[in-house]
């Protein structure tokens, strides 16, 4: 199964939210006054201004919900790292992983030998899970015996100070695979629905046209278009 990224929601009118909850620590003016009396043009200029200044918290007032499908476990144990987000996982304790898929690499999936194995490995785990439930092992026990690589669906809530975090680290060519196409897809959705908040997003190669990775991949990103390519 392919990686699929839904937005589900996001704060409405989220670039003017940010602009007015910045505007307000240098305004006499209430938060309502300024975000009325903004227009594209000044929330354009005030939000270049605030990345310039570092001025960056004014970014957590924007909100965006994501549903995702069709990644491994693998790579949720890498996403909730980022703690500074909302998770709700699929239970492997009360939903059935009978007949659920177990994501398989393409570096396995080239080598014929390679993906026979895996195949017959997963398989062998996901019939011991099947007897071990018909045993009458509850599946919060029987689920000890499937591999990371079984297929999952996540909710994550990220504002967009974090999610600015998360593709600066996720988007890098050294990041794995699976997470990596997932902020693909996020940094899509997110541009579409907040364009003003995303003009610039990804690692340092896009965002300071240098690398700051200890160890570099050696074939950094010429542009934000090129990161964002399928």
């Amino acid at each position: 199964m392919a990686i699929y990224v839904k937005l589900l929601a996001s704060t409405p009118e989220a670039a003017k939210v940010v602009a007015a909850a910045a505007k307000l620590c240098y305004s006499p003016s209430t938060a309502a006054e300024l975000f009325e009396d903004l227009d594209s043009e000044k929330i354009t200029g005030f939000l270049n201004g605030l990345r310039k200044s570092g001025h960056a918290s004014p970014f957590e007032h924007a909100n965006f919900t994501f549903a995702i499908e069709g990644l491994s476990r693998v790579a949720t144990h890498q996403l909730v790292r980022h703690r500074v987000a909302s998770f709700s996982q699929q239970s492997q304790r009360y939903v059935g992983m009978e007949g659920q898929f177990c994501i398989v690499p393409e570096s396995i999936k080239a080598i014929p030998e390679a993906a026979a194995l895996f195949d017959k490995q997963t398989k062998a785990a996901a019939e011991c899970y099947e007897k071990l439930v018909a045993l009458g092992i509850a599946k919060e026990d029987a689920r000890f015996i499937l591999p990371h690589g079984m297929e999952t669906r996540i909710v994550v809530t990220m504002n967009a100070r974090e999610l600015h975090h998360f593709f600066a680290l996720r988007l890098c060519k050294r990041a794995q695979w699976e997470i990596r196409e997932v902020a693909r897809q996020m940094c899509m959705l997110a541009k579409e629905a907040a364009p003003q908040l995303f003009t610039l997003a990804g690692p340092s190669c896009v965002t300071q046209g240098r690398c700051t990775e200890a160890h570099s991949c050696g074939k950094p990103y010429p542009d934000m278009e090129a990161m964002l390519k399928n």
